[in-house]
């Protein structure tokens, strides 16, 4: 079993940051504001390729959070 401490932290806890800061990128880039875009990308059941879609469509942010939650 790994123990994950401060300074070494489990791979698996590592690649979990990764793919967050790379969802986080990519809804800030579709035009989430960033307190959204974290919330959105911390919710592994919010379909990220839905979310950037709606943006894309032309639908405002807020209501593609309420769409999505």
């Amino acid at each position: 079993m790994a123990i994950e401490t401060p300074i070494a932290p489990t791979r698996t806890a590592r690649e979990r940051e990764t793919v967050t800061s790379w969802r986080i990128e990519r809804l800030v880039g579709a035009g989430y504001a960033e307190d959204a875009a974290l919330v959105l990308a911390l919710d592994r059941e919010v379909d990220l390729h839905l979310a950037v879609s709606l943006l894309e469509r032309g639908c405002p942010p807020d209501t593609a959070l309420e769409i999505l939650f």
